[in-house]
């Protein structure tokens, strides 16, 4: 098991001026970080790479869908295949980074809604460009997995049982899903049991309160989420993924209108230590 960090509590687009709080991180004890990519070039991708591997950390990769005119969902081909190119450009940017996959909700814009629930075409849609997606992320050797989210922020996928039907009908073995323990904890009538259906493609895992706080602060029991993931035989990566309002669009869209911590420190230095301390008990 690896600790990581989501750097999107600072920024969406990690730059030099981000350096010292990935020192910080580094300071604190995390294997990695998680880099947003919601834009930039390959260049960019493999310097950052480099300045975070010579400072000792490891790096895992993250984007999403920026906007309608690339999205999966849309009933213009032209669309759906922006949403291939912005995809598998989003890998290309992973392998640069040196990330060992590609996370994220990448199945349609944050608050885009239709009014009505997702319909069989526009799940056919979807897998089409996520099976395309994945086969070109394999030929980089990127692994590619969904993140469902809660429905006050899509409604494709809203449930790991969503996540496993979706995965199926791509059917491709470069494409899984991962677990949010925030999503989880508003949409699952068992937010600890969906992590066994989902073991054979569970890919990634974020670590998140209820509040999108500090890890901890809140009311989502962990210890037994660690102890099901132990129980599976989970060995990757636990990136803690918290929101404040550093960047207004990210916060719009999630609905961030208020500080759920004092200062960044709070979180990582109390979110490692109840990664550390809870996976060790949950042995």
């Amino acid at each position: 098991m690896k600790i990581g960090f989501n750097l999107l509590l600072w920024t969406g687009h990690v730059d030099d001026s981000h350096l010292p709080h990935i020192a910080a991180l580094k300071a604190a004890g995390y294997d990695g970080v998680e880099v947003p990519m919601f834009g930039g070039d390959t260049a960019h991708y493999q310097r950052l790479g480099r300045q975070i591997r010579d400072m000792g950390l490891e790096v895992t990769a993250i984007t999403l869908i920026p906007d309608a005119e690339r999205n999966p969902l849309s009933d213009n081909p032209a669309h759906r295949r922006a949403a291939v190119d912005w995809l598998s450009g989003a890998a290309e940017w992973a392998a640069a980074l040196g990330s060992p996959i590609l996370c994220g909700p990448i199945h349609q814009p944050l608050g885009l809604f239709t009014g009505a629930p997702p319909t069989d075409l526009e799940k056919g849609r979807l897998a089409e460009v996520h099976r395309a997606t994945a086969e070109n992320a394999a030929r980089l050797g990127i692994p590619v997995a969904v993140e469902y989210l809660n429905r006050f922020e899509a409604y494709i996928l809203n449930t790991m049982a969503d996540a496993l039907a979706h995965a199926k009908r791509v059917d491709h073995p470069n494409f899984g899903v991962m677990h949010d323990t925030f999503h989880a904890n508003l949409e699952e009538k068992d937010p600890v049991g969906i992590i066994y259906q989902a073991a054979p493609m569970l890919r990634h895992v974020h670590i998140s309160e209820n509040d999108r706080g500090t890890p901890g602060r809140g009311h989502i029991a962990f210890g037994p989420h660690f102890k099901a993931l132990r129980a599976v035989g989970y060995d990757g990566w636990l990136t803690i993924e918290a929101f404040g309002r550093a960047l207004p669009s990210l916060a719009a869209a999630t609905r961030v209108w208020r500080d759920f911590f004092p200062t960044p420190d709070q979180v990582y230095l109390e979110g490692i230590k109840l990664i550390r301390e809870g996976w060790a008990a949950a042995a």
